[in-house]
């Protein structure tokens, strides 16, 4: 039988009105009377309603956390520690992973406004969302332009750019091929691809462009290419692999850069050449940008640009 407000008072020997102050933190209370009512909390896994305080104007102290694919290790990471610092903060997160897939994403949206969160961090690659143009509710974005007033929070993609062919060319490679993706949209992830073409245009070198779709890994790197620029270190992974199987040998034959940097890359790839996002500091400010716009929903919050680092 679920615990109700009325049991947690009678455990803690305390009025219901009392209990319902130790859970709001309102008005002056002792501290025995305090660890009490969480002690009988606790014994009887009492859980607040979080929609009840939402209905009365009160914060539910949840926030909403979206992003396309938690399979994808640097987005697992990213939310891992999101999650971590806002439990830390007093908040509790609601997570969904929204697969690449705009219908998905526009369900779980309505959810989360339904349930009435205190604010959304959105990772989304769906870009096509009109909610988002449209929620009043608090968001801030990770590196995706997500609407005009939604404020973003990114690492210095266009710096990253730079950093992965600055590599390659320090390395001497004569052929290269950037990987790229059909984004047309004016998210920061933009700026790794021009960063790149520009610091190979400054060295005069010219670069073959391979789209994302389409590309058969197996025949389309080994003796064409000696230096890859790819999209994220898992692709870079599963291409040096295709490298391997032709007898060739990574920093030596053929030089690749990945993305991203998580923990678990670095750790079972720790030779992979790599750019590395950081994901403790881009969760701060992604909960630091979200919590100014819970405290001031209509000022103007300025986006966020964080610097990276090359791994090698």
């Amino acid at each position: 039988m679920v615990a109700k407000l009325k049991d947690v008072a009678e455990l803690a020997g305390v009025s219901v009105t009392t209990v319902s102050r130790v859970i709001n933190n309102y008005g002056s209370l002792s501290e025995k009377t305090i660890n009490k009512v969480h002690a009988a909390m606790r014994q009887l896994n009492y859980q607040p309603n979080a929609l009840a305080r939402a209905m009365q104007g009160k914060p539910s102290k949840f926030i909403g956390l979206i992003f396309p694919n938690l399979t994808n290790p640097f987005f697992a990471e990213l939310v891992n520690e999101l999650e971590r610092q806002l439990f830390e903060q007093g908040y509790k997160t609601i997570i969904a992973s929204s697969a690449e897939n705009p219908e998905i994403e526009h369900e779980y949206l309505s959810m989360l406004m339904a349930n009435q969160v205190d604010g959304i961090i959105s990772g989304s690659h769906n870009l096509d969302i009109k909610e988002y143009h449209q929620i009043s509710a608090p968001i801030v974005s990770f590196d995706r332009y997500l609407a005009d007033n939604i404020p973003i929070v990114a690492s210095d993609s266009y710096r990253g750019g730079q950093l992965a062919v600055e590599y390659l060319l320090a390395n001497n490679v004569r052929h290269i091929a950037v990987i790229v993706d059909e984004d047309t949209s004016a998210s920061p992830t933009l700026n790794r691809l021009q960063g790149a073409l520009d610091r190979l245009t400054e060295e005069h070198r010219s670069f073959d462009p391979l789209a994302l779709d389409g590309i058969n890994f197996s025949t389309a790197f080994p003796g064409i290419y000696d230096g890859v620029v790819a999209s994220n270190d898992v692709q870079a992974l599963e291409i040096a692999d295709v490298y391997r199987d032709h007898g060739m040998q990574m920093g030596k034959d053929f030089f690749i850069t990945g993305y991203d940097g998580s923990r678990l890359i670095r750790k079972i790839a720790p030779k992979l050449p790599t750019v590395v996002q950081p994901i403790q500091q881009l969760a701060q400010e992604l909960i630091k940008t979200l919590l100014k716009r819970i405290d001031k929903p209509q000022a103007k919050i300025d986006s966020v640009t964080l610097p990276v680092e090359f791994h090698q």
